[in-house]
């Protein structure tokens, strides 16, 4: 394999820079301020090494010391770095790469919608090899209480977006139990979906907003944890919406990886 000027393969990356990124990596999963005693240990390398990186990382505003105790922190640089990259980070098309391969993986049709002006709209559209028969398409919206897709934007989206929707579907739904019977349609209630939805890491329906289908939706977060789109699996085995289905973790692992880690303090 050829080298390059400063004698490393090309193609194997730069082997110092592998390491020095390792300890700045390592830096990250420290919730605050470390010791380069404490760095060291954990990146099982000799102290008088991790200084080395950490003074470039220092001279580079990727890392800070704090005052007097002169632990290592993330620094300013650090911080325009992320803020870039989230200020980039296009959550729709990277959610949509790799939706085909998810409908092959779990034989369920699958859809991707964002939070618009009249609610959860869809905005991508995968049919699975054996297509599911139904209405919906692009741009349509689907409710919020009484769909998997609805549900996931009421568990994860910031409340003030969804608060005029939710008091009106809520207002229908007294009127006509039946439109979603496994919600008790109070405030208390939706609070209780909420808990469940978060605790389980995705929303279903079965056959509930249309008969016949079972859905299962789980969010796109970005740093705030909030959610930037939704990815909703749909098909007609009841089997696949359940808890530990095969689907259902294939699912959460997707949306996983589509979704932004959040920086720590």
């Amino acid at each position: 394999m050829a080298k390059t000027e400063g004698g490393e393969r090309q193609g194997a990356g730069i082997q110092s820079l592998d390491v020095a990124l390792s300890v700045l990596n390592t830096l990250v999963t420290f919730p605050g301020p470390v010791t380069l005693s404490e760095l060291a240990r954990t990146c099982r390398m000799q102290p008088s090494k991790v200084h080395r990186y950490l003074s470039s990382f220092t001279n580079a505003g990727l890392v800070a010391q704090t005052g007097r105790s002169g632990k290592y922190l993330l620094g300013p640089g650090a911080l325009q770095l992320g803020l870039a990259a989230i200020g980039r980070h296009d959550f729709v098309n990277f959610a949509a790469d790799g939706m085909s391969e998810l409908c092959a993986d779990t034989g369920m049709t699958a859809l991707l919608s964002v939070w618009g002006n009249g609610g959860a709209t869809v905005v991508r559209w995968e049919r699975a090899v054996s297509p599911t028969v139904t209405s919906m398409g692009l741009g349509t919206t689907l409710p919020l209480l009484n769909s998997a897709t609805g549900r996931a934007f009421l568990a994860w989206a910031p409340p003030a977006a969804i608060k005029t929707a939710c008091d009106a579907e809520l207002r229908r739904i007294k009127k006509n139990p039946s439109i979603a019977p496994d919600l008790e349609p109070t405030a208390v209630g939706v609070a209780n979906m909420i808990k469940l939805t978060k605790e389980r890491g995705y929303a279903s329906v079965e056959g509930k907003f249309i008969p016949g289908l079972v859905a299962i939706a789980g969010p796109v977060l970005d740093w705030q944890l909030e959610a930037q789109a939704v990815v909703t699996l749909i098909g007609t085995d009841s089997e696949a919406i359940k808890p530990g289905s095969s689907q259902v973790k294939s699912l959460v692992e997707f949306c996983s990886e589509k979704s932004v880690t959040p920086p720590r303090e």
